[in-house]
Order: structure tokens, then sequence, then C-alpha cells
């Protein structure tokens, strides 16, 4: 399925903007692209059994702590999903076909998957086994407008998997492609031009902006905020009195301000500490003291190395193995255990704490000399 964002409210107004004079569409100074698989555990597996297709089908473990490591797109009209507890899954849906989890062969399918992302971009930047970002400015010559590049690596992603799917979506940055490559989920493509980023962001829910959390959300809702485009109007002073600077962050996704580069794996230095745990956590009070852990550790590697980080990552590894990840400037930057604690607590809003999470970790990023 192919779809182009429509053209909304420009900026600072309700009325839809007037129509270009000129049929020739607006340039693209920066083209990103994000690539998600398609319920991708749950998918491989009904590649490989051909009985399994047309089929619910939920990847997981059947024990008595057992959840959903995916769930296929024909077992989620009954309302299962992943991180769910397998029980309730199959009591949605009885029918539902249960397969164990194959981790080896799911890398197996990535890697012949993250070889055709590398035909079509030098800058990969791979954030599981089944979704990437691919920087794609400057590849016109070679792959063609935004909607061509997008469509051929579509095709190549379900030639070299023999039939698996990819909703794509490709914008100016990597906050907007990553919205639409799950606007239109399985096997969707959006493409949203630079001169339609507005209109396609401002009527989504607010929780689409990255770090909007629960708690996050309740405290936009105070304000009247429920859409992207009542955030974009608040003041952005107000935002940070109410939410500190998490609230300007808000803002400038809001606006679909985000320049982050696409960092291929491996070419940022950081400095991390993780635990994979003997029981599941969950919610702040039983997560926080795993990361109040992870800054000492990471604090005093920074200290002993004389650098300070310019960023903290939080990474947290549900119990159905999903790889979530938040991260946020520290400014000015620092070494010190209550600086990145500080950060990584307020990222933890970023997350949903009720699902069970197996691994707690924290990363310093963005090092620079203490001097």
């Amino acid at each position: 399925m192919s779809r182009r964002a429509s053209t909304g409210a420009p900026p600072g107004g309700d009325p839809p903007a007037p129509p270009r004079t000129s049929s020739a569409p607006a340039p693209w100074a920066r083209v990103v692209l994000h690539a998600d698989m398609d319920a991708f555990f749950a998918a491989v597996e009904q590649l490989d059994c051909p009985a399994l297709r047309g089929r619910p089908v939920l990847v997981g473990g059947t024990g008595r702590r057992a959840v959903v490591c995916t769930a296929s797109y024909e077992a989620r009209p009954f309302g299962c999903r992943s991180a769910q507890p397998m029980s309730e899954a199959l009591r949605r849906c009885p029918a539902a076909v249960v397969v164990p989890p194959r981790f080896a062969r799911y890398a197996e399918v990535s890697a012949a998957i993250q070889a055709v992302f590398a035909r079509f971009s030098p800058l990969v930047e791979p954030l599981s086994l089944d979704e990437a970002f691919l920087e794609m400015t400057g590849a016109e010559g070679l792959f063609g407008p935004p909607a061509e590049l997008a469509r051929r690596l579509k095709e190549e992603v379900r030639a070299a998997t023999g039939g698996l799917t990819v909703s794509v979506g490709v914008a100016p940055n990597k906050f907007v492609a990553k919205v639409a490559s799950d606007h239109h989920k399985p096997d969707g493509m959006t493409i949203v031009p630079p001169d339609e980023v507005l209109g396609f962001l401002w009527p989504l829910g607010v929780e689409r902006l990255w770090g909007v959390g629960p708690k996050t959300r309740q405290r936009l809702a105070e304000l009247g905020v429920t859409t992207i485009r009542d955030l974009a109007r608040l003041p952005p002073d107000l935002l940070v009195r109410r939410l500190g600077s998490h609230g300007a962050g808000l803002h400038e996704l809001a606006w679909a301000r985000d320049d982050r580069p696409v960092e291929p794996g491996g070419e940022s230095k950081s400095i991390g500490a993780e635990q994979t745990l003997e029981e599941d956590v969950r919610g702040e009070r039983q997560i926080l003291p795993l990361l109040r852990q992870s800054a000492s550790r990471v604090a005093r590697q920074l200290r002993q190395e004389g650098l300070c980080a310019g960023g903290v990552r939080v990474k947290l590894k549900t119990a159905a193995f999903r790889l979530l990840t938040h991260q946020a400037s520290l400014l000015p930057p620092g070494d010190s255990e209550q600086e990145l604690l500080r950060v990584a607590t307020r990222l933890l809003d970023a997350f949903d704490l009720e699902q069970p999470m197996r691994l707690v970790g924290l990363a310093a990023y963005k090092l620079v000399p203490a001097s």
C-alpha cells in the first residue's frame, strides 16, 4: 500500500495551505527512510511453515509467566499484542497457534534484510532485528524520487526474504520518518514531503511524540493538549515550566524539528552498563534503583577515562525481547551519577513501564574530554 501524506494546516493557522502555483514538488533538503518489518517474528514463522499462513499466531512461551513476543496480524483483531501475558492472549483468541521463539532464525533473516539496506545506503542505523533508519539524501540519482526508492526497497526485502513485508516511511528527518512507517501497517508506504510535514503530524494524537508516556500525556491533557497541533501552539516557556527541559524537546518535535544524524552501528562511542534480570520488573519503583546502579557504574568509568557525557540513553528490554531505547542531551556535559540519573529518570516517562522488563541499562554518549 502506498500513501502520500495530505497537506494540512500551515504553521500558526487553521485554514489549509493554499495550493502551490507551480506543479513542481518542493525540494527535499534531506531524505530519511525508516523501515519496520511487519510482525517480524510471527511473519518468519508463517514463512517457514505454510500451514500457519492466514492463521492467528502467537510467538512466545507457554509457562506460567510466559508473554507474547509477537502477535501475527491475524491475531491482533482479537486484542492480542506484544508483551501481553500469553494466558490473556489465549483467552482473547483461543484458536491462536503458539510457536516458541527461534531467535537464531530471526537473526539470520535480519542479516539478509540488513544486507538489502546496505545496498541502498552506506548510512544504516539498525534499531533492532526488524527496523532501521537509512540516510538517503542524494540518492535520487540512483534510486529515483523518495516514493520510487521506497517501492524498490520494499520489493528487494520481499525478494531477499522469500515474501516478508516491510512498512516504510520517508520524510525529511528521523522522527517524522518513524511516525510515517507506522501510519499504514502492514505493508505500508507513507511519503511525507517537506511541505506536508505539519499537515501530516498535527492531526495525530500527542502520544505519537517521542517521550510522551502515560504520565506526560496526563499532564498535557490538563493543559487541553490531545493532538500534536495543540502542543505546537503552546508557548515553549509554558511547556518548560510544566515539564522541564523535556517540554522544550517536545515542542521542537511538534514542529517537526529533528536534526539527528543517521548513525551506523559502532560509529558513536558510548559507555554503558546494563543488567539482565533473573525476575522481570515493572514500574518506576522497581526500575529506578537498577538505573541508579547503572548510572553509578557509568559515572565511575567516565571519570576513570577523563570524559564527560553530552547525552544519556536508557535501554529497556521487555519480557517479549523487544528492545526499547530513549535518549536525551545532558547540558552541560557531566560525569556524575546524579546528573546521569536526572536525565534517565525523566526519560522513563517515555516508556510503558507497565509491561514486564527483563533488562535495564543506561549509556552515556556524545563523549567529550572532561577538560
